[in-house]
Formats: C-alpha cells, structure tokens, sequence
C-alpha cells in the first residue's frame, strides 16, 4: 500500500502538531495558550495550512466547545446543592472503616457520578471525604485517592456529557462520518462495562499494585521532610531581636542577603502562637520555631544571639501554636492561584498562612518558597488559621484536606442542610440529558437551556456560573480544535492513516481498533485527552477508510480511550489533582495505569466489535 506523497502544507502542520506536542508534554506553556498559539500560526500560515483566519476562530462557536462550558455551569448549580458533600457522609457512614468496603464505596460512587456530572469538581469534593475516611479506617490514603482518579476517568464514558473529548468526538463524528450526533446514552452498554470491568481490577489486582506512599499516622513534618528545615532557638538576653516585634525580626532576617528564614512560631512560658498572626514583643528566653536550612540557621543564630536546641526535633504540635492549624491544601485546576508567586499570593499577604512546603510531580520544595510560582495540582503544607482555612475551604481556588489529630466520628457528624433550590436544580440536569437523550433538543440548546434555568431560578448567580467555568479548558478546546482541521485538508490525517493500514496487511481488523486504541491512550496519557480525540479521530476515521472497516467503530475506539490515560500523572487533571496528596511518584501511575489500560484494550475492542460491528 503506497503512502501519499508529504506536500509542503502537510510538512508544516506536521511542524505544527510536534511543536504543540513538545509544548504540551514540557509545560514550558499552560495547554491553552500553546492552543491559542497553534490556531494563531493556522490562521497565518493559511496557504500552507488551507485553514482561514475565520475557520481558525470557528472553535469559539464549535458545538462542542459551548456544550462543555454549559455543562460546568450545570454541574457547579447540583454541587452547590450540597448533595455531593451528603454522599460522602453516607459513604462513611456504610463503609464501618473496612479497607475493602471504603475503597468499593469511593469507586462505585465517584464512577456513577462522572457519568453527569464534570469529574473535576467531583474529584475536588472527595478528595477530602477520601482522606476522612482513610483516618477512620486506620489506612494510608495513598490507597484510595489514585483509584479515585482513575474511577471518575472511567465514569466519563457512560454517557455523552461525561467529559469534554465525549462532546468533541460527537461533533467530528458528524462532520467525517455523514451521521448525526452521537446520542446522549448511545455508548452507554460499553461504558457500563468498561467502568465494571475498571472497578473490579481497582478493587483486585489495582489494590495490591497501588502503593502506601503517605502512612496512616505519619506526623506531616516528616511527611514533607522537614526535620532538617525546622529549629528551634531561644532568645538571649543581648540578642538584637530583643524589643522588637515579631514583624520587625522577620524584616531584620529579610533584610539579610545571605539569609533565607522564615519565623514560624513564638512560645513564651508555655503559650505558643503563629508569627503570622500576632505583632508580640520579643523578650528574653523566648523560643522561637524557625524554618531555614541548616546553613542559613547558623548564620542566624551567630548573628543575632540565638541558641539553638541541636537535638530538639520540631514536630507537627510545635507548629500549631494557639488557634492555630496545620493543613494540606491542593492547588486546583482552575485556581486563580496557579502562576501566582507564593510570597505575593493572597495566602501570605492576607490570610495570615505560611506555606512551609510543596509537593510537586512527585518532589518537595521547601526553600525559597516565596519567588516559586505555584502550579495546578501543586499540595501545600500551611500553617493557619481556623478562620483562614474556612475562607479557603469555600473557595473554588484549593481543596483542603482535613486537619491532622482531629478524627472525625461520621455517625455523629450532621451534614449540612441542602440548599432550597436543590430540586431545581437536579431537575434541571435530568431535564437536560431527558432532551438530548429524546432528540427533542440538540445537546447544546438542551444545555443552553439548562443555564438560562439555573441562573432564572437563583440556583447559581452569574458570578458563580462564569466561575464555574473551566476557561483554561475552553481556551484548549477553541485553540486545538483548527489543528484536526488543518491535518483532514493537508492530507496529514491520511499519512498517519496509511500507516496504520499497513499494519493491516499482518493483523487483522480487530487487532487494528486495538492499536488504535493503545496509542490514544498513551497519547492522551501525555497530552490531555481533549487534544488527543482532536488529533486523533481524524486519523482513526481515515484508518477505518483505508482498510474497509467501521468509521464509527474506530472513533470509539480514540473516545473510550480518551478515559484511559492511566499511566501517566499529567494526562488528566483529576491524576494531576491526586498526584501530591497521595504522595506518589510519577512511576506508581504507570505501574497500577498501564495493565489497566491493557485489559481495557481487549474490553473495548471486543465490546465495540459485539455491540456496534467493525
């Protein structure tokens, strides 16, 4: 079989396609604005590329594009309602701390709930029950957040508005394949199976596989690694800091050019406060918790008098302080946090919080906290307030996980009361999918629709709805969605087809849809499904064309493995999202994600061959 010739227009959007991939797989750029400059270099380079400046912004208006951003202000109207949160107290409440029953529990739930309802902010909200009931049971949470991810990923294929790739493969199936939309329930069969087929390994083979990375008790100073970048000193009676406030001594250690530390807690005849909250003057025999490296910890103390207890160990109790806390946070997705600097974000200048540590892909970051940057998926260890962590707990900006030594009993706790509106609100989105799935609206009027109720009805504000919405994934979706335009028209899509049918000649049609399926889902694993099922389908389509199979077959082929980008923490955001709470690194997704992705390799593949032909 003859592959078609490389002409100069499919060189460049090859060029293209590998500079968006380098991009997206380093992060040197956010996805989005690689996106908007991917659909800036289209509109451009128009002669070579056959896209025009106006066919480049046509993703802004897609179908698919304004179907996703109606769907985040749907889900955020049900969340608001509170039913989410009263779930996860009934889990606890069932579970009776068994390792088994806690983990069925949080999979069976989160999956169920993807299916409707955006997995991200699902994920945001259990994130936290999970760690509450991992505490209750005595086990390490390691255990359970990874197949939390993983479960809200496999709960997004059991119907069209479970995830955006979804919606964006229904629009490219009717612009390749001549059909209509892809309907509401119409893979429905095979999600159901793909999400048992998931459950099961996650609750068999995946619990022995998933790793104990954070210990059930562990103190969080050792969790973060902090003994070597804690002291504790004493003032002395001719030290400089004497008569100072505590202000005025951060400010005289600012001022030092060699000396980063930071001044964490004072304690004075047994009463300890957080530095961050008060202006107290600083006196003789005061002791101090200073964060520093060992280096900068002795310059401190020969310069101002201090001395130090060499063989006190500071633990997680000597930070608190009075009224103080000591919690985990995650940086959400869509923070306004993320590209902010930690010393001129609002958690430093306004929240009297110090962060003393960062999880990030798998590493801790503990000095020069102040000039790092925080990133989406980031968790941060903070010293607070109860008033500063209820602020941040409303938040859409963080997902707190709960504060240490304070167990929480789930048969006495009473959840809060569900908002008025939540019958509006939850009939609104069955209303919606009842439309789609009826064919009596088309997916993105139904969804329109289900925005003008919600906010006509006071179940969300206007400010609530646009914060709801995920504009970072918006942005990706307008960006890339010329990308798959451009390779159809310069004949990219073809070449990569014609590849794909020349391992026709030596396996068989089944075998092929699975190979489809396995490099979707590793691509997906490396660039976000969204930009994987853009690229992707196209191909997939041309594939099936070339080789007299099911165009349709081969597409759900890239679309369930648009859900499957198990193996890596960076493909999908609620991966991301679990990535520092649960301690893990990078290789722990690829050992308990890849067999998964395999067996669901043959699941998918059998499942679209008996359900819908090939």
């Amino acid at each position: 079989m003859a592959l078609p010739p490389v002409t100069t227009g499919m060189a460049v959007t090859f060029g293209l396609v590998f500079a968006a991939l380098a991009l997206f797989v380093s992060e040197k750029l956010p996805p989005d604005v690689t996106a908007i400059g991917v659909l800036v270099a289209l509109a451009v380079l128009e002669p070579l590329t056959q896209v025009s400046p106006v066919e480049a912004l046509s993703g802004f208006g897609s179908a698919a594009t304004l179907t996703v951003l109606a769907m985040y202000i749907l889900s955020e109207g049900v969340q608001r309602t509170g039913i989410v949160e009263r779930l996860g107290l009934f889990l606890g409440r069932i579970t009776g701390g068994e390792e088994r029953r806690v983990l069925a529990a949080t999979v069976s739930t989160t999956g169920l709930s993807a299916g409707f309802v955006n997995n991200t902010p699902v994920v945001a909200v259990f994130i936290p029950m999970v760690t509450d009931l991992a505490e209750q049971a005595g086990i390490s949470r390691s255990r359970l957040l990874m197949p939390l991810s993983f479960a809200a990923m496999l709960g997004g294929k059991l119907t069209l508005v479970g995830t955006a790739s979804n919606l964006i493969a229904s629009d490219l199936a009717v612009e390749l394949l001549d059909r209509g939309p892809i309907g509401m329930f119409e893979f429905t069969p095979l999600g159901v199976v793909v999400l048992a087929v998931g459950i099961a390994y996650l609750l068999t083979v995946g619990r022995y596989l998933v790793p104990e990375r954070v210990a059930a008790d562990t103190d969080l100073t050792e969790a973060y690694e902090l003994e070597d970048h804690l002291s504790l000193v004493t003032v002395r009676e001719d030290s400089p800091f004497v008569g100072q406030s505590v202000h005025e001594v951060q400010e005289t250690i600012d001022g030092e050019e060699d000396i980063r530390a930071d001044l964490l807690r004072i304690e004075r005849e047994g009463e300890g406060v957080i530095a961050a909250t008060t202006d107290r003057i600083v006196e003789a025999g005061d002791a101090l918790v200073i964060r520093s490296t060992l280096r900068d910890l002795n310059r401190l103390v020969e310069r101002y008098t201090l001395r130090q207890f060499p063989r006190e160990v500071v633990t997680e109790e000597d930070l608190l302080g009075e009224r103080g806390q000591l919690v985990e946070a995650v940086v959400l997705p869509d923070s306004a946090l993320v590209g902010t600097r930690i010393g001129e974000s609002i958690l430093t200048r306004r929240l009297d919080t110090t962060v003393l540590a960062v999880k990030r892909e798998g590493g801790l970051l503990r000095e020069d906290l102040r000039e790092r940057r925080l990133r989406a998926g980031d968790t941060l260890l903070l010293q607070t307030t109860p008033a500063a962590a209820r602020y941040l707990t409303d938040t859409d900006d963080l997902a707190l996980l709960r504060e240490p030594k304070r167990p929480v009993d789930f048969d006495e706790l009473e959840p809060e009361p569900l908002s008025p509106r939540t019958p509006v609100a939850l009939g609104t989105l069955v209303g919606v999918i009842l439309l789609a799935a009826l064919d009596l609206l088309p997916i993105v009027i139904a969804a329109l629709a289900g925005v003008f109720v919600m906010l006509a009805t006071d179940c969300l504000s206007t400010r609530q709805a646009y914060d709801a919405v995920s504009w970072n994934v918006i942005f990706l979706l307008a960006g890339i969605l010329p990308l798959g335009m451009a390779l159809q028209r310069t004949g990219g899509a073809a070449l990569v087809a014609s590849l794909f049918a020349e391992v026709s000649v030596y396996v068989p049609t089944l075998a092929l849809l699975g190979l489809v399926f396995l490099v979707s889902g590793l691509v997906a694993a490396l660039i976000t499904p969204v930009a994987m099922t853009v690229l992707m389908v196209p191909v997939a389509v041309d594939t099936a064309s070339q080789v007299g199979a099911d165009g349709f077959a081969f597409l759900l082929a890239v679309l369930f493995a648009g859900g499957a980008a198990f193996a890596t923490p960076i493909g999908y955001q609620t991966n991301l999202m679990v990535y520092g709470p649960g301690g893990y690194r990078f290789t722990d997704f690829t050992r308990v994600g890849l067999p998964l992705q395999l067996v669901l390799a043959v699941v998918v593949t059998l499942g679209i061959a008996v359900i819908y032909g090939v």
